[in-house]
Parts: C-alpha cells; structure tokens; sequence
C-alpha cells in the first residue's frame, strides 16, 4: 500500500489505536531493526540518507538520526516489552516515563526533507568553505558554534576551529556531526546565542 506521498507502508493496514513512536537502538543497528520490525508487519520510518565519503570504503548511507527510528504502532497490543528485548533495540524513547508520541505531521515533513536531501545527491560538506560558521551537533560540544577549517583527507572527519576559554581551539569532528550555522546567530564564548 503507497500513502499520498508516494511512500510504501509495510504495514497492510494501521489499526485505530496506532501512533507513531520513537524506538531507539544500538549504534548503527538501526537498518537491522527497522528491518525486525518490517518483518512483523510494523510501519517503519528509518529516515538515512545517501553520503558522499571520501574514503571509499565508509559506509555510503547514514542514519539521519543516528540511533533512533520510528515505527507506527498500537502500543496496547504490540506491547512495550517486546520493543526493549528486541536485538539491537534499546526500547522507546520515553520522557517521564511515557513513550514519546510524534505526530503524523513532523514524519510527513522529514520524509520531505529525507527525499530532497536524496534528490540532491545525498549530504556532502561541498557547500562548506574555510571560514564559514558551522553549528556543532553531536559530542560535547553540541549545540556550540565554530568556523569550518578543513576536510581531512582520506576520511569523513573535519577540523573546525571553536572559541573556548579565549583561545582558538582545533578540533577533529565526524563530518556528519556539524553543518551550515543558521544566520542570525551569535557566537558568545562558543555557545551560540539566538
């Protein structure tokens, strides 16, 4: 069955209690779940998108959230338990102790942004100069603004240059963990500022 986007359900139908969950897994196990999950006729949405390493043999796709997938589900009769005794499953993301909800609506708006990335060939850092003001977003320094040095050779890591402690400091990233700096921002020791 293909929904109104043009996208196959693995689900033959979706029972009226269902929602859309958020399941978290095992460092780069995502695929292994999703694929478990299809197998039992779930609805799963594994947003990965096409990169564009420079070492030949990095993996040629990525988790878009690295570690999570979503999965369209009626909790009552699927059960928790079986999603956290799952191989290669975590269990739900929970806040408060309560499986997190997404709405339809945000799973419609990535599964468009998931296919213009992939209709544009994918991620690459080509956009990116010497100089350009990158947001980091994964590690410890996450959520901190820094400027764009360089592409290391023969891997899928860059050098970016972060204001800490009123010192340029260089650091070694996976490429995947920064991009593009939203303008408007300000960088203040580091941490950006909106």
């Amino acid at each position: 069955m293909v929904d109104e986007h043009g996208y196959a359900d693995s689900a033959p139908s979706r029972p009226a209690g269902s929602k859309w969950y958020v399941i978290r897994a095992k460092p780069r196990r995502e695929r292994y779940v999703s694929e478990q999950l299809s197998r039992q006729g779930m609805d799963v949405f594994f947003p990965a998108v096409r990169v564009n390493p420079v070492n030949p043999r990095a993996a040629r796709e990525r988790a878009y959230f690295p570690g999570y997938l979503f999965v369209y589900l009626d909790l009552e009769l699927f059960g928790v338990n079986k999603l956290r005794w799952m191989p290669a499953a975590v269990g739900l993301l929970e806040f408060g102790g309560e499986p997190a909800v997404v709405p339809e609506a945000l799973i419609t708006q990535l599964r468009r942004r998931i296919a213009n990335i992939q209709a544009a060939g994918g991620l690459t850092l080509v956009e990116l100069a010497a100089g350009d003001a990158v947001e980091i977003t994964a590690g410890p320094f996450a959520g901190y603004e820094a400027i764009f040095d360089l592409r290391l050779k023969g891997s899928d890591r860059v050098r970016v240059l972060l204001d800490l402690l009123r010192r340029q400091v260089s650091l070694e990233l996976d490429a995947g963990s920064i991009r593009k700096a939203r303008s408007g921002g300000m960088v203040k020791s580091g941490r950006t500022r909106k």
